[in-house]
């Protein structure tokens, strides 16, 4: 066998398409970064290669070097260096936009979830129109949760509940979509749901929707007020639903639908069709208003 025995010098402009096996020692010593790219040295052909990543025996790993290292084992596809740079960032915080220090808030909420709270501060110091936040209700006869028997480690458990929660668009159900297959395999149906409902919960958000309610075959739609149900969306609603669907509006807006199906998968997707109808007559109504103003 030929042995190469040196330093992390390699990491960067080495190609030796034979070279199937590396043994890294003190792993936990190195960057996340540095790992990805010693990592990248072996697999440069189609002979099947392997990485070794070790530290001395009985040793307790700091927190940090823990996280590396268990990100290095879970991204192991194809492309995944985007996803390792993330939980890089996760890891060592990204730093305050505006200040010197080198670290924020990020570890506490995952990256997603500051993304989106940066942008929502953004909007509203630029004096954009920012939604307020719904506290919506989701009562569903659905399985939706993380079982442990999937993702065993706690920490993580609480990664993907955060980034799932974080959910505001189809790019982001992809997004997470492909980030949980790649780093604990096949969704289960439990896992698939939780996405389902976070991605209803995003719609309610929009049509100010506070709350959902199955009962059986029948859905409980209550509004935040008289401005979630427009005139535009009941006539949308009596036109495509009217031998389901009920009113009342004595206080606040709600509405009473009766579900073709309780089946979970059916069941979901049956909401998610009517969110997103509602959601496209809103939108094309403020569109004509916007014509009619100019």
């Amino acid at each position: 066998y030929d042995v190469l025995v040196c330093t992390t010098i390699i990491e960067t402009g080495m190609d030796i398409p034979n070279a199937n096996t590396l043994i890294i020692d003190y792993a936990d010593n190195f960057g996340l970064s540095q790992l990805y790219q010693l990592r990248g040295r072996v697999g440069r052909s189609n002979k099947t290669s392997f990485a070794y990543l070790t530290y001395e025996k009985n040793k307790v790993l700091t927190e940090i070097a823990d996280k590396r290292l268990k990100a290095i084992r879970e991204f192991t596809e194809f492309g995944s260096g985007f996803k390792i740079a993330m939980r890089d960032l996760e890891i060592r915080g990204c730093g305050n936009i505006l200040g010197a220090e080198q670290h924020g808030h990020m570890l506490a909420i995952g990256y997603d979830l500051y993304v989106k709270f940066l942008e929502r501060a953004v909007k509203k110091l630029s004096g954009m129109e920012v939604e307020d936040d719904i506290e919506i209700s989701v009562d569903l006869n659905v399985d939706g949760y993380i079982p442990s028997s999937y993702i065993t480690n706690e920490e993580q458990k609480i990664e993907i509940y955060k980034k799932i929660a974080a959910i505001a668009n189809k790019d982001d159900i992809l997004d997470i979509t492909e980030e949980i297959i790649d780093r604990f395999g096949t969704i289960p149906k439990e896992v698939n749901n939780l996405i389902k409902v976070a991605y209803i919960k995003t719609l309610c958000r929009k049509l100010n929707i506070k709350a959902i309610t199955q009962v059986n075959k029948l859905l409980k739609i209550e509004f935040i007020s008289n401005s979630g149900l427009n005139l535009e969306a009941t006539n949308y609603l009596i036109e495509k639903y009217s031998n389901r669907i009920k009113f009342d509006v004595s206080k606040e807006p709600i509405i009473k639908y009766q579900l073709n199906s309780i089946e979970q998968d059916n069941l979901l997707e049956e909401i998610k069709i009517i969110f997103e109808n509602l959601c496209e007559v809103r939108v094309s109504k403020k569109v004509e208003s916007k014509s009619d103003d100019v």
